[in-house]
């Protein structure tokens, strides 16, 4: 599970402290809040943003000073589209949602429940396979060195091969969706994300520069 944070233009910078009354839940109190800044009453007043999408629309509209129809025509819907997200009884798509944010400068950031680490979308420009499609997002694609056909080991070919797609940039990229799968992820951790094409091309490098560097040893 993950908790979203907000920042941006309707972030309040907040004085806590002896005093202010924001660091415990009281009755309103007027004379309390002489001296404290506009900002500081609108969240006394309106309260903290809760995170959700009924919420952030309204706060969106309050950053930007329109009415639901004013919104609408910005995004080009009905105002009643707009009616139903504030009460919860449809949702915007998360396209809308973040073009809604970015109309309002606010930028969305999410973070693992647990850990508290920030969580990113997965990369766009991550590695494919030969046939172009994206590797399964809950894999752990790794490059083994250069292409060759499975077969080309028993028929003696895979020298052939593996030298073809040196001269092609093409290395092999293999995964495990199998119980080897959570060993390796036990021994080496769970990568962040998918490496790109030249990120595996340079591995593959990589890796024949090892294996020729363990061939001189074995031959001193």
């Amino acid at each position: 599970m993950s908790t979203v944070a907000m920042r941006g233009p309707a972030t309040t910078r907040l004085r806590t402290g002896p005093g202010t009354g924001l660091e415990e839940d009281t009755t309103l109190d007027w004379e309390r809040m002489e001296g404290w800044t506009t900002e500081e009453v609108e969240w006394w007043l309106l309260g903290p943003f809760d995170g959700e999408i009924p919420g952030l629309v309204r706060r969106v509209r309050r950053i930007l000073d329109v009415s639901q129809r004013g919104l609408a025509a910005l995004i080009g819907v009905s105002q009643s589209v707009v009616a139903r997200w504030e009460t919860g009884r449809t949702s915007p798509r998360a396209a809308v949602l973040m073009r809604l944010l970015r109309m309002a400068k606010v930028v969305a950031e999410f973070h693992h429940e647990d850990s508290g680490q920030e969580v990113e979308p997965m990369r766009d420009d991550g590695a494919r396979d030969r046939a172009g499609r994206r590797f399964p997002a809950h894999a752990d694609p790794k490059v083994t060195g250069w292409w060759a056909p499975r077969d080309s080991l028993s028929d003696g070919s895979w020298p052939r091969w593996s030298e073809l797609s040196r001269r092609r940039e093409a290395p092999a990229v293999r995964y495990h969706l199998t119980r080897w799968k959570r060993i390796l992820r036990s021994v080496h951790g769970v990568p962040v994300d998918h490496a790109s094409d030249q990120q595996n091309l340079a591995e593959a490098i990589h890796l024949d520069e090892v294996r020729e560097e363990r061939r001189r040893r074995r031959a001193a």
